[in-house]
């Protein structure tokens, strides 16, 4: 039976594509979105030059349309370059995740700036959160392979959503066999060996969204609430 070549999956190969949608979201979108206008916004906050509510909701509003463009832009070529099968719904699931990805990341350090009192220490506690991230987020440390009781930080890490929505939106409904001596399902593999499964996809979906407007709403009562100035 002939497949489309994305569907014929060897375990090295998956593997590597599956390393390559983490580091996409962790090391590429980590340091770039966490960083971004601390010094305006440390700068502003001080000055006393806006209301507290309305500068947060300009803040949030200005990322909506630029970090629209930027994923559609990024995940063209990182798509493309990955070699992931050109289907509308696996095409438009990839930008969902990326999107909402770099939303929750920009919007992480821009709380953590608003709840520490300079960029300094903001940039040392999202440092650590990157970290944790990391190495919970289900990559390193397989989701059936963590410490029961350290699991509960996997449902809690924003990383593992992210990762669990883009590998099992590109290889859940795969059912053909892997290209390895045990002959697994793709879709078999993923819910053995990571628990990821492609009918939970409504569930992650609705989480990534909601992380970037829970931070979102951090940042604006940590700017509305908390004031680190010294008179």
């Amino acid at each position: 039976m002939q497949v489309h070549p994305a569907r014929s999956v060897e375990c090295d190969g998956f593997d590597v594509r599956r390393g390559s949608v983490h580091g996409d979201t962790e090391l590429f979108i980590g340091s770039a979105g966490g960083g971004r206008r601390t010094n305006s916004l440390l700068q502003e906050r001080a000055a006393g030059m806006y209301s507290a509510l309305p500068y947060a909701f300009g803040q949030v509003a200005i990322e909506l349309p630029y970090i629209l463009i930027q994923s559609a832009i990024y995940g063209v070529i990182v798509y493309a370059m990955i070699g992931f099968e050109w289907t509308a719904a696996k095409f438009f699931w990839y930008l969902f995740f990326m999107y909402f990805t770099l939303l929750y990341f920009t919007f992480y350090g821009m709380m953590a700036v608003g709840i520490t009192p300079n960029h300094n220490i903001g940039s040392i506690v999202s440092a650590f959160f990157y970290a944790v991230w990391n190495l919970f987020a289900g990559f390193i440390i397989p989701r059936p392979s963590i410490p029961v009781w350290w699991r509960w930080y996997y449902w809690a890490c924003p990383v593992a959503w992210t990762l669990y929505g883009l590998v099992a939106s590109q290889f859940g409904d795969i059912h053909t066999p892997m290209e390895d001596p045990k002959g697994k399902l793709v879709s078999e593999y993923l819910r053995s060996h990571f628990g990821f499964k492609h009918s939970f996809l409504g569930v992650v979906a609705a989480v990534v969204v909601a992380f970037p407007v829970l931070f979102a709403f951090l940042f604006a009562f940590s700017i509305k609430m908390l004031n680190f100035q010294k008179r």
